[in-house]
């Protein structure tokens, strides 16, 4: 390779870099100038604030109190169509990649067996 492409490919891949790290920048200089974590930071507070006054209320009332009652669901449904077909895709490439290795391999025994 030429020294001027090694120096054009260089360029380009620090271009990108450049582009990815000021991108993720704005992302983040953004999201704490619209007070987007701070937001999320207050429902959850408000949440666990409402959570103690109806444990409270609870255990005044002699309710049997369980944990899980007053907890946030920590299970996320990442059910979607993107997510079903991304599955698919990956078994179908796992199914092709194994019958590939595993036909290399009978014919790498079968050449060490003659």
């Amino acid at each position: 390779m030429k020294k001027e492409d090694k120096e054009k490919v260089a360029k380009k891949i620090l271009r990108f870099l450049f582009l990815i790290l000021l991108m993720t920048f704005f992302t983040l200089y953004l999201s704490q100038a619209t007070g987007y974590y701070e937001f999320t930071e207050h429902k959850r507070v408000v949440f666990t604030n409402e959570q103690i006054k109806k444990f409270e209320q609870d255990v005044a009332e002699g309710k049997n109190v369980q944990i899980e009652d007053y907890l946030e669901n920590q299970n996320k449904n990442y059910d979607n169509k993107v997510s079903k077909f991304g599955l698919q895709l990956s078994t179908m490439i796992g199914k092709y990649v194994k019958q590939g290795l595993e036909g290399t391999f009978n014919a790498i025994n079968k050449w060490m067996e003659s």
